[in-house]
């Protein structure tokens, strides 16, 4: 078997893997019930959601050519508006939801064959007016980032002072200024887990080269994703931890080894200013080695 055959060959040992940003002046991910302020649990302890690291992970399997289902509308690279046009531009799946010709399992299976992120986190399939309910699971989890500390919050008001229309019969006429706010994140260190599930590799055909692509879009992770809630560096991946197991079950739960990451205040340090102010320890597990990788 060659490397390259070798690399695409379904996953058949488990992986655990766990990511830590910092985060200054900036906005990782707005609350929209909220004002868009940074999302915040109870105990004043900054998130940042599944849904938001997913986001990012599918736009740099984009970046590096990957065929993605769920595309952001102003990252399309095709056609299609919506994912119903996107699967209904795919004449296999077209066939195989409807008909004589209809088939769960085959749509399923092709579904995953044509998009990285579907085989990756799963999909479902679920249309008004087409007839197609179908749930794929896919094998890649991703936890709520949180962060270490608590995080303080600034907020400023922001004014637009510049005409959006004209006013009929007077043209020069200024409209009121606009006011707005604007929300970031002082200094954060933000940890996030993640792993890798086998039984759901082997149905969705997710490979270990799919799982190389993913650890390489986790270590690259806000590249490419500047905006004026998050200028360019203002969201930096520090390190990525990656424990790949020698079994189907692994050698330890994932719970065990997301538990064996911990990171502490240096001595002297009463409030981190910098992601140098922790100490980040890894318990060593039987059987379990880790690799560090770090961010761009």
């Amino acid at each position: 078997m060659t490397l390259a055959e070798e690399n695409k060959t379904v996953l058949d040992h488990k992986i655990d893997f766990a990511v830590v940003l910092t985060v200054r002046n900036a906005n990782p991910n707005g609350d929209p019930l909220n004002g868009n302020r940074p999302r915040q649990n109870y105990d004043g302890f900054g998130e940042i959601s599944d849904v938001c690291i997913k986001r990012k992970i599918r736009n740099r399997l984009q970046d590096m050519g990957e065929s993605i289902l769920v595309q952001s509308d102003d990252r399309r690279t095709d056609g299609y508006r919506s994912l119903k046009d996107r699967v209904d531009g795919n004449e296999e799946l077209k066939e195989l939801s409807k008909g004589k010709n209809k088939n769960n399992l085959l749509f399923a299976e092709k579904a995953c064959e044509s998009w990285t992120d579907v085989r990756s986190f799963g999909q479902v399939f679920a249309f008004s007016g087409s007839g197609v309910s179908i749930g794929v699971r896919g094998p890649v989890s991703i936890h709520t980032a949180v962060s270490l500390a608590p995080i303080d919050i600034s907020s400023m008001q922001i004014t637009k002072s510049v005409n959006s229309t004209t006013t009929a019969g007077e043209p020069d006429k200024r409209g009121s200024d606009t006011m707005g706010m604007k929300h970031r994140v002082d200094f954060g260190v933000y940890v996030c887990y993640g792993s890798i599930n086998t039984q759901l590799a082997e149905k969705t055909g997710f490979t270990t080269e799919d799982a190389e692509k993913i650890r390489q879009s986790l270590v690259t992770l806000f590249e490419n994703d500047a905006s004026s809630a998050r200028p360019e560096g203002s969201i930096e991946v520090n390190k990525v931890y990656w424990w790949e197991h020698d079994s189907k079950l692994g050698n330890h739960s994932s719970a065990k080894v997301h538990r064996s990451l911990t990171h502490r205040l240096k001595d002297g340090v009463n409030e981190p200013r910098s992601y140098e102010d922790y100490t980040a320890e890894v318990n060593e597990l039987e059987g379990l080695a880790v690799q560090v990788y770090d961010g761009l």
